[in-house]
């Protein structure tokens, strides 16, 4: 088929679709509706029915404060799924590799997906007894230090709805299950840097991690150790959670965090 021939199949709602994601991805504070229609030379009710339709698949996100559109970790993840995983696994491995020389615990890669985090890559521990978690797992936020960790870091908005989603399922005493409780846990874990997870889901299991960032300080991935707490004590929470967040730190430079 002759090249020239191919305009006979597009789907002018498609393209309009196309071009309003491919505009949003060059605005990642987001434009409102009114904006697209003007840099797209659109018709309103035409951006209204396409934003209404990628909102309702979780392809954006409406702020309803500021009624601006942005794209949503749906795209991050399909992107993952293609070459953008291998990037971020690339760009992490051997620094992920330090960190596991440094604790000596299995030191694991994820982001998140819809409401959980999703395991990407993992380097296992040197001590005998390890902790692995398989390539695809999915993990819950409430209760896991990665999980805390890209909440905290997330624009106010965006963590908003995730928190008015999340169902807090109690496993243990430690477990958070009130939602002004989470929130104050947040506020801390963006203080600090890192966050924790101490047995909130699984008895005798701590976990640290802590965000990884891209060029504009949005929370793109994490990187967490998992150990039991005979080595993984909470007196020791402070030295390690440093040196996993300054680990982190070096992988967000990497995809251009300014940290200064």
């Amino acid at each position: 088929m002759k090249p020239n021939n191919l305009q006979r199949y597009h789907v002018p709602n498609l393209e309009r679709a196309i071009g309003i994601v491919e505009l949003l991805a060059d605005h990642p504070d987001g434009l409102n509706m009114i904006e697209i229609a003007g840099r797209m030379e659109i018709p309103n009710n035409s951006v209204y029915r396409i934003t209404s339709t990628l909102v309702s698949h979780k392809y954006l996100i409406r702020d309803d404060d500021s009624k601006r559109f942005r794209l949503s970790r749906k795209f991050l993840a399909l992107g993952y799924a293609s070459i953008n995983e291998k990037n971020v696994v690339e760009l992490s491995m051997d620094i992920m590799r330090q960190l596991r020389d440094v604790t000596r615990e299995t030191v694991l890669l994820g982001t998140l997906l819809d409401d959980a985090m999703v395991v990407l890559e993992q380097v296992p521990g040197t001590h005998p007894f390890k902790f692995m978690l398989d390539a695809g797992s999915r993990v819950l936020l409430h209760t896991s230090a990665p999980g805390k960790a890209l909440l905290a870091f997330l624009p106010a908005s965006e963590q908003a709805a995730i928190l008015a989603r999340l169902t807090l399922t109690r496993f243990n005493t430690r477990t958070i299950t009130r939602k002004s409780h989470f929130k104050k846990e947040l506020e801390q874990v963006r203080k600090n840097g890192y966050a924790v997870d101490r047995g909130e889901q699984l008895e005798g299991v701590h976990c640290i991690g802590a965000p990884i960032m891209n060029q504009h300080g949005y929370p793109i991935a994490a990187i967490w150790i998992t150990g039991p707490s005979e080595r993984v004590q909470e007196s020791s929470f402070e030295d390690l959670g440093e040196a996993i967040r300054s680990h982190a730190q070096k992988i967000s430079q990497r995809f251009g965090h300014n940290l200064l």
